[in-house]
């Protein structure tokens, strides 16, 4: 049986602040499920030690680690046969705020490059068999930059037996650069500060270390990890990217299928799903009584995520108001810059019985938009895969999408599908007229009842859980433990 520890920073239900911690708990269970050994490694949060508590979790070690003091908790993911171990250390875990990365005005901790330089030591001792548990990986998975100094301290050139190292970017932008100062602090070795390893325009790169030094690399859609090998979407690091290519991998994303299911989701008053479909018109009805929206049939577009530039949030500022003005309606929920947030509020108070905005996040509230809604925005500038517009397809609300990344693995435009498979609809000039032109698109074909479902019907007909791409991550696991690095079978 392969054992794989999964290291990652997030997980739901403990902690989230995206979608690396839908990843990070419905990708183990679904390697369990294939009959390997998967357990999870995450930073003893307070909300996360609280649960493990109630639950009954086992503290299995502790110990001094220079000037901290940690213990490492056992226990299982909420709902699941998975283990999760936690790493308890006060000092740098148990902070009050709802973030694990900032404190309560968003202000990055000045801690963190120590935080997760402790989490990454505890998780390569771990790896190495060092704390004197019966338990040893063959494989460690590690997720963003808050893990990538672990393929650093398990560089097989250092172990000779070390277990082999997995790399996942789930988002490039995000790279943990600290300053050279911090680097001397954290007593990293002097050779480590060079260009090919972790230094990075003069400072440290946490994210640098697991693309140099991890045994595979993968990302989470082939369109991704295709755009990050280009300056445009390389942060920087395209380069390397391109010279590590040959290890590098994109796997699109699952979704949780029991979490995210319309025809049982308990979030929902009533259901509906492929080939019984009328009970969705009640979720847009009861959605627009929730958020106060006129009732009636106009269109409904929905918005779920955080309000950054990234996310398209000026192009989606752009066209709103031609879209009130002819009678359309948006569910917007998520939280961000302020500059978004403002503007959004205005237009919220300007349009109150069509526009209704919802600052922070409520999960409850994610499923009714995605279920009540005709149609689901995401005009991000950049996406490595998206898994909003995969619950979208799943409900039935037709996603329109700017094509990059896994928004363009997963959405088929009826202007560019031969194959009859348009789900949704895709602009691909990054820009506010391009995005309005294909919302206009969709509102042509949702006048044809007949063009609608049949997109409703190719949109919920598609296998978006993980079945299959935990099938990839085990092809990968497999082929590095018996020395090879591909991820296909021939």
């Amino acid at each position: 049986m392969t054992r794989i520890l999964f290291v990652t920073s997030e997980v739901f239900p403990l902690v989230k602040t995206g979608g690396l911690a839908d990843v990070s708990s419905s990708l183990p269970e679904a390697l369990c499920k294939l009959g390997m050994d998967c357990q999870i490694l995450l930073p003893g949060y307070p909300a996360a030690l609280k649960a493990a508590r109630a639950a009954g979790s086992r503290r299995k070690t502790r110990f001094r680690f220079g000037q901290y003091d940690v213990a490492l908790w056992q226990t299982r993911l909420p709902d699941t046969a998975v283990t999760l171990w936690l790493i308890d250390c006060p000092a740098l875990f148990d902070r009050s705020s709802d973030s694990p990365y900032q404190n309560e005005k968003g202000e990055d901790w000045w801690d963190n490059a120590h935080r997760f330089h402790l989490f990454a030591r505890i998780g390569a001792m771990m790896a190495l068999g060092q704390l004197g548990l019966p338990w040893q990986p063959d494989i460690v998975h590690c997720n963003d930059w808050q893990t990538g100094l672990i393929p650093v301290f398990l560089d097989n050139t250092q172990h000779q037996h070390a277990p082999k190292t997995v790399f996942t970017i789930h988002n490039l932008a995000y790279q943990g650069l600290f300053s050279q100062e911090t680097f001397r602090a954290l007593g990293l070795p002097d050779y480590l500060w060079r260009f090919e390893f972790l230094e990075f325009h003069e400072q440290l790169s946490f994210l640098k270390g697991g693309l140099v030094f991890s045994d595979a690399i993968t990302t989470v859609s082939p369109s991704y990890a295709d755009e990050i090998q280009t300056p445009w979407f390389g942060n920087g690091l395209d380069g390397l990217l391109r010279h590590r290519s040959g290890h590098l991998h994109g796997i699109l994303n699952g979704i949780d299928t029991r979490a995210w299911n319309p025809e049982q989701d308990p979030w929902l008053d009533v259901h509906y799903g492929p080939g019984h479909l009328k009970n969705k018109a009640q979720c847009k009805a009861k959605l627009k009584q929730e958020l106060g929206l006129e009732p009636g049939g106009a269109p409904l577009l929905g918005f779920v995520g955080r309000l950054v530039e990234q996310k398209g949030l000026d192009w989606l500022l752009a066209v709103m108001l031609p879209l009130l003005n002819q009678g359309c309606q948006f569910a917007v929920l998520g939280a961000g810059q302020s500059h978004y947030q403002d503007r959004l509020q205005e237009l919220a108070r300007e349009w109150q019985q069509q526009l209704s905005l919802t600052l922070g996040y409520h999960e409850g509230l994610a499923h009714k938009i995605t279920a009540g809604c005709d149609m689901f925005l995401m005009p991000s500038q950049f996406e490595p895969c998206g898994l909003n517009q995969m619950y979208s397809l799943r409900y039935g609300t037709i996603p329109v999408v700017h094509g990059v990344g896994g928004l363009n693995d997963t959405v088929f435009d009826p202007s560019e599908e031969v194959t009859g498979k348009a789900n949704g609809f895709v602009f691909r000039e990054p820009t506010a007229d391009a995005f309005l032109t294909a919302i206009q698109r969709a509102l042509t074909a949702k006048a044809s009842a007949k063009t609608w479902r049949r997109l409703q019907d190719n949109a919920m007909a598609a296998d978006y859980s993980w079945k299959h791409r935990a099938k990839e991550y085990a092809t990968l696991y497999q082929n590095l433990i018996t020395g090879d690095g591909r991820l296909h079978e021939d």
